[in-house]
């Protein structure tokens, strides 16, 4: 093997080794910041007899699972996202803490290996969010959203 391929490989190695310390890291800082929110709960029942909301994202893997997650959460935030994606890897603590704070469940649909599930909920770009409540879509994101935006989209939907 040559120097140059091995630098390649370590670099690659050291970039997700890296990738990984970093998600350790702000996962750290935000049960920190929730304290002992996580443990107390934050998967409650909802007041009309609805699934509890977990308190981290649900990862869907096609338009059945879409549906079901859809009809047994009264609110809830789809995520399309990509791992490539600049702009959805900076969303990704504001989707995590939403998931572990908010009254919404949280979908994610990753766009590359649920091309279906993307084009059924209109996902041109990404990121796109798009905000169900009582089943039908009442709210879609295009772009980075500050948390703020989202929790305001959330609340206006779970009252």
């Amino acid at each position: 093997m040559s120097d140059a391929a091995e630098a390649n490989e370590s670099t690659g190695d050291d970039a997700k080794t890296e990738r990984e310390r970093i998600r350790e890291q702000k996962r750290r800082e935000l049960e920190a910041r929730l304290g002992d929110a996580l443990d107390e709960g934050a998967g409650t029942e909802t007041g009309d007899g609805g699934a509890a909301t977990p308190d981290e994202p649900i990862h869907v893997n096609g338009p059945d699972e879409l549906q079901r997650t859809v009809d047994e959460h009264d609110v809830v935030l789809v995520d399309c996202y990509a791992d490539w994606c600049g702009p959805c890897q900076m969303m990704e603590p504001t989707i995590e803490a939403l998931a572990a704070e908010s009254d919404a469940a949280i979908a994610k649909v990753d766009v590359d290996a649920n091309q279906a599930v993307a084009q059924q909920l209109g996902a041109r770009s990404i990121p796109t969010l798009v905000l169900f409540a009582g089943g039908e879509a009442v709210d879609r994101f295009v772009g980075a959203q500050d948390r703020a935006t989202l929790e305001s989209a959330i609340n206006e939907h779970a009252a």
